[in-house]
């Protein structure tokens, strides 16, 4: 019996972290995480599903839901085999659709939908094959990987036969830096001590925790209150001492003038890298703000929304860390075309992971880069948040500072049954006891 794809459910996850402040910040000051989430079902005989979602901060999780649900035509009858053995080609049916495509273009609650459809193919084919996506990925040959990757767009910075290059490039040693990745993991660091909605005593101790707990990075969040901001940087700046790294993430808050001068004023207390420090879309903004606040360096792609935009942040050097999110563009095949892309313009890749589930989807995205694409840890970090890892059936594992490396066939996107009865919006008993 040829095995075919039967069914694409959706749920719409709610997590109440605006009752304790958790993912708070200046833009966001109450956010429920959330995702709308997907499970592709098949007739295969082993029974495996595919698993993805969008991450949201609450309202409107019901609409990327639903917008998920419209790309049920897409893959359900769909042979399983041949589907999963060209998801390239699936990419480009989806992307490219004329109708849906008028939504973006490549970009919103579709585009978004788009990858949470994408990811969960990419959870069932590595789950089929029994390895992890970044195995499964770094296993592909450098031709199997550019055949992931629409150029449309992006020629200009970045041709297929540059794309060839660069992995070509990375072939040698990959095996020595897959067995250091298995044995060291891959460097994290911490946003958990930042959260805007924290008093200066939970912000103390956590700063000192994360120290403890190995990390060498931490984050804040700025740009609501600048006495606020100079007081918290000043506390966490004496906790950790000189030599950690502290970032700051003002979440989109600024004007480029504002950012600048905002910025300077924080500079005392030696911010590594100030994120997201104006609109996500302002790539000209970014470039400026760049030039003004060096040598603090600016971050951002949490809320960039294709690869075009990330093309034009390397291509004005208006970015010195690209923070690529498994969430927000079109899956894994985009993100390969955006780790080639940073590959080419030699910057670093810093994944957002500020997020339910975002740390278990990111850390395989990373492990890729380092095995077969950039071959390098140097100033990469993943960022990582202790928050909700307990409903994913393979959580990510921290030590000592550092990801581990999943060892479990998939994406890590699937999540407990008991989460998704508990957690449903608005019937779960979370919501019910709630309201």
């Amino acid at each position: 019996m040829v095995a075919t794809i039967t069914g694409l459910r959706t749920f719409d996850i709610r997590f109440p972290t605006s009752r304790e402040l958790d993912g708070s910040d200046a833009m966001n000051p109450d956010p429920d995480y959330s995702a709308a989430y997907v499970a592709i079902k098949t007739d295969s005989p082993d029974g495996l599903e595919g698993h993805g979602f969008a991450f949201t901060i609450g309202r409107g999780n019901d609409v990327q839901a639903a917008a998920i649900r419209l790309l049920e035509s897409y893959v359900v009858g769909r042979q399983l085999d041949g589907t999963l053995a060209d998801l390239g080609d699936m990419w480009r049916q989806m992307v490219h659709d004329s109708q849906l495509r008028w939504l973006g273009p490549e970009k919103g609650i579709m585009h978004m939908a788009i990858s949470a459809v994408i990811n969960a193919l990419w959870d069932l084919k590595a789950k089929r094959d029994g390895k992890p996506v970044w195995k499964l990925l770094a296993d592909l040959s450098p031709e199997e990987l550019v055949s992931l990757v629409d150029f449309r767009y992006l020629s200009d910075a970045l041709t297929p036969r540059e794309a060839l290059e660069i992995l070509r490039r990375a072939e040698p040693g990959k095996a020595e830096r897959e067995a250091r990745l298995r044995e060291h993991g891959y460097p994290g660091y911490t946003t958990t001590p930042g959260w805007l909605g924290y008093d200066d005593d939970k912000l103390r101790l956590l700063c000192k925790q994360a120290v403890d707990d190995g990390f060498t990075q931490i984050k804040l969040k700025v740009g609501a209150n600048l006495e606020d901001d100079l007081r918290r940087l000043r506390i966490a700046r004496d906790t950790v001492g000189p030599d950690i790294r502290i970032a700051i993430d003002a979440n989109q808050r600024w004007d480029v003038s504002t950012a600048i001068a905002w910025v300077r004023e924080l500079a005392q207390f030696d911010p590594w890298w100030v994120e997201e420090p104006t609109s996500p879309d302002d790539v000209l903004g970014h470039a400026t703000i760049a030039r003004a606040i060096a040598p603090v360096r600016v971050a951002t792609g949490e809320h960039v929304q294709n690869r075009v935009v990330f093309k034009q942040l390397l291509q004005t050097g208006a970015i010195s860390y690209l923070q690529l999110d498994a969430a927000r563009v079109a899956g894994v095949n985009e993100n390969v075309a955006i780790l080639l892309l940073a590959a080419k313009f030699g910057v670093p890749v810093c994944p957002h992971a500020g997020g339910v589930g975002l740390c278990e989807l990111v850390q395989h995205l990373s492990m890729f880069d380092f095995v077969a694409v950039s071959g390098s840890l140097d100033n990469r970090v993943i960022e990582y948040v202790d928050h909700l890892h307990e409903h994913f059936i393979d959580p990510v594992t921290i030590r000592h500072g550092n990801y581990v490396a999943p060892t479990a066939p998939g994406f890590s996107a699937s999540m407990r049954a008991e989460t998704l009865a508990q957690y449903a919006y608005p019937d779960g008993p979370v919501w019910r006891e709630a309201s």
